[in-house]
């Protein structure tokens, strides 16, 4: 193993990769919890926050995606424990990577990566659930129009009469007729 290859760097990444994806979940919990209560003045803020910090996120990862490129170079192929045929030959797992550095390191970098891994696979599977109720929530709607007004055919018209798209993204009932 080289000297050049960025350890402190990498750990640097990771926990500001960390960091970030923690700051983006909570951010995405507190949107969950304004759609639930219907409170929509900060909808649009919230959603720009966490574009911003997705964005963020993503320049974190292309740098620990360089940062690891860095290392899969100075780590050959054979000494990986890798053959030289297939892919896995050109894109090493990380715990055969992280097993060349030092124990210390090999720790410290394989409990940064799991956090990682967790914490993401924990936004992936809220963000999941939470658009699946979402979708629930637009068929409900589209099943009780279609149940209280079965004249209209599944259509739906502006307040000027002109027929709307069946999307529901911003739709208001008018409950006084």
């Amino acid at each position: 193993m080289e000297k050049n290859w960025d350890y402190r760097r990498c750990v640097e990444v990771l926990e500001a990769e960390l960091a970030k994806l923690q700051k983006i979940e909570a951010v995405q919990a507190s949107v969950r919890q304004a759609v639930l209560n219907r409170e929509w003045a900060d909808f649009d803020w919230k959603t720009a926050e966490i574009n911003q910090l997705g964005m963020e996120f993503a320049e974190l990862d292309a740098e620990r995606a360089a940062l690891f490129a860095d290392l899969r170079r100075r780590v050959p192929a054979t000494s990986a424990g890798l053959s030289a045929a297939g892919p896995s030959a050109r894109t090493p797992p990380f715990y055969t990577l992280s097993a060349r550095l030092p124990a210390d390191q090999r720790r410290e970098l394989s409990s940064l990566y799991r956090a990682i891994k967790m914490e993401t696979l924990k936004i992936k599977t809220l963000n999941d659930s939470f658009l699946n109720y979402l979708l629930e929530a637009k068929n409900t709607a589209a099943e009780y129009l279609d149940a209280v007004f079965p004249a209209r055919g599944g259509k739906l018209y502006t307040r000027k009469g002109a027929q709307s798209g069946r999307d529901l993204k911003s739709m208001v009932i008018n409950s006084h007729i």
